[in-house]
């Protein structure tokens, strides 16, 4: 034996309903000929301007790119010192999660442990990882600026000399 449901009262009850409430068509008069309506004169009294781009020191990616192609493709704006330490802050402070391993000299060890402990000294709490992720974040940045003019370039050029 099977119930049926009964829809026509549940259907009248959501009518009836102040969450459900009743939607109105609206009815539009038939006419045989388009209404046409007479054009409004616009007076524009100023030209219309793109808007300003504001600058952003963000690291968001912009979803919407300029079509506009540069005039100069060589020439490139250098970022100020401020502006590339805060790109190397922001991209030292996410936490690296990705496992590497460098070969050190015993030298260079003890020089990155001195940093740490000089840092240490001023209350600056800092590890040989943290120092050698900003240097590998200056490194990439300067390569990027520069190319092969970067002090990377210059180096790797006089090793394979």
């Amino acid at each position: 034996m099977t119930k049926k449901l009964n829809i026509t009262s549940i259907t009248n009850e959501l009518e009836e309903s102040a969450f459900f409430p009743k939607r109105k068509t609206p009815t539009i008069p038939y006419t045989s000929q388009p209404a046409v309506e007479e054009p409004k004169s616009v007076k524009i009294k100023e030209p219309l301007q793109a808007p300003q781009k504001e600058v952003s020191n963000d690291t968001m990616i912009p979803r919407y790119h300029e079509t506009m192609k540069p005039l100069h493709h060589d020439t490139t704006v250098p970022l100020a010192e401020d502006d590339i330490i805060e790109v190397i802050r922001k991209a030292v402070k996410q936490v690296g999660k990705e496992p590497a391993t460098q070969r050190l000299t015993l030298e260079e060890k003890q020089q990155l442990k001195d940093i740490e402990y000089a840092y240490g000294r001023q209350g600056i709490k800092t590890t040989g990882n943290e120092i050698i992720r900003i240097a590998t974040n200056f490194i990439v940045l300067d390569y990027q600026k520069n190319g092969e003019n970067s002090i990377l370039g210059k180096v790797l050029k006089k090793l394979n000399s």
